[in-house]
């Protein structure tokens, strides 16, 4: 009896292995080809302001009266980071509205399924992007791939289905080492294969054309090795439809509520669901802040340090490789329970980071500050989402986690346009300081959960 259930512990522990590492290269393949494009937008922005593409012109006109208005200087190296933070806003906000319909649509037909869904939705967007030859066409493509980018919340959704929570706590550290490893090592590969365009190409097609060539492998990659984490008999027995339905996964304060989940008649208890709505707030408001940091320091870096493209660059590798570093050798490890204890940890050390930041005169200064960045980047929403995992039924793990994306969705969307306003009207270290501050909000409101996850 004993060698039975030490055969089947074994076999359970195989197969979330497994899993976990599906999922990591499933997501490091799919971020490869996302990031492609990240350090491409200001010259595809800039090809489009010299096309005389109307379209181009008016979104340009709403860029240039926001920057009269809070005092940006006019450089072109300045309105091109705005443009680009206006796309990635308009990216954000699909992704808000997404991730919950995403997440719940895989608690009906399962994740696999639903994963390959969105894998064919970013193909056809990648595909537009090689083919846009007008503005239009090409800010189309970024809303299909805003729509179709749930596959994220679908991979923690994933990690929710498996039944350790030292396996989980695992693969939600490996999703965060394949986030920091796609976005320090796509964007390089973009930039080289846009370098190297043949005479008289476009340059922005080739690196189109190997996010299509990616996303088809990951698709089959999906369809070949991913399986199936969520049976049938797990789950939920009917879409939710009607008005109500649709309200609770696309309005900001049903989302805070975590409505979707409490209409369900396996809703979590009074006490769980408390705590729940205290993580999901927590995690709002620190991508709120971190986000406005991440998207204003290529602003303080060039106009302190006089920064060219090249060394911001390096300076985003720096923080990538640090925090796939640190969270594929110490997040990864860190014990099931002590999720809150590190997160507090984490975001104490954002306030020195973001003052450090702000204030920093030499470059040595901003190394400093910027490790201690890049520990706390590593450790926060690996642990955030292994915490919130581990409330809902298995029929609601897609939709909690779903909800979970869509907050970070819309602090991502909302933190940046503050936090740049507030950077050019009152300057580099008001902005800094007062964000060092704001996270003292977060860490008090964690205050309220113990690392056993019952409400104070």
């Amino acid at each position: 009896m004993e060698d039975r259930t030490a055969k089947n512990q074994r076999g359970h522990e195989e197969g979330s292995t497994k899993v976990i590492t599906v999922v990591f290269f499933a997501l490091f393949i799919d971020l490869l080809g996302f990031t492609l494009i990240l350090p491409l937008l200001p010259s595809i922005l800039d090809h489009y302001s010299k096309s005389d593409d109307s379209l181009y012109q008016t979104l340009q006109g709403t860029v240039d009266w926001f920057a009269g208005s809070v005092g940006v200087p006019l450089d072109r190296k300045y309105s091109s980071v705005l443009f680009g933070g206006l796309i990635g806003s308009l990216f954000s906000l699909l992704q808000f509205i997404c991730s919950p319909l995403t997440g719940a649509t895989s608690d009906y037909l399962g994740r696999r399924r639903v994963m390959m869904m969105t894998s064919v939705g970013l193909i056809v967007s990648y595909a537009l992007w090689a083919v846009s030859r007008s503005f239009g066409v090409f800010l189309i493509s970024r809303i299909i791939g805003g729509l179709s980018k749930g596959n994220v919340s679908l991979c923690t959704a994933i990690i929710a289905d498996l039944p350790s929570l030292k396996n989980r706590s695992k693969g939600m550290a490996m999703i965060g080492v394949a986030f920091s490893l796609g976005f320090t090592l796509g964007p390089m590969i973009g930039a080289y294969f846009a370098t190297h365009a043949a005479s008289g190409e476009l340059f922005y097609v080739r690196p189109a054309v190997l996010a299509i060539l990616l996303s088809v492998v990951d698709l089959l990659f999906i369809f070949l090795l991913l399986p199936e984490t969520l049976p049938k008999q797990n789950r939920v027995s009917s879409m939710m439809v009607g008005f109500r339905g649709a309200l609770d996964l696309i309005s900001p304060m049903s989302l805070f509520q975590f409505s979707a989940v409490t209409r369900r008649k396996d809703s979590p208890s009074a006490g769980s669901l408390q705590n729940l709505r205290v993580l999901g707030m927590v995690y709002f408001l620190y991508l709120f802040l971190f986000s406005g940091l991440e998207y204003t320091i290529s602003f303080l870096t060039h106009q302190r340090f006089q920064f060219n493209s090249m060394q911001q660059g390096k300076m985003f590798f720096f923080i990538g490789i640090t925090m796939a570093l640190i969270q594929g050798g110490y997040a990864r490890r860190i014990k099931p329970g002590n999720e809150v204890k590190a997160v507090k940890r984490a975001i104490i050390l954002l306030i020195p980071a973001f003052l450090l930041i702000g204030w920093a005169n030499g470059l040595v200064v901003l190394g400093i500050g910027l490790l201690l960045y890049s520990y706390a980047a590593a450790i926060v929403v690996p642990c955030m989402s292994s915490l919130v995992s581990t409330y809902g039924s298995a029929s609601q793990k897609g939709t909690v986690m779903g909800i979970l994306r869509s907050l970070g969705a819309l602090a991502r969307a909302m933190g940046p346009v503050i936090s740049a306003t507030l950077y050019w009207m009152a300057g580099a270290e008001v902005c800094f300081t007062l964000c060092a501050v704001s996270f003292l909000i977060p860490l008090l409101y964690l205050r309220r959960v113990t690392s056993h996850g019952k409400v104070e």
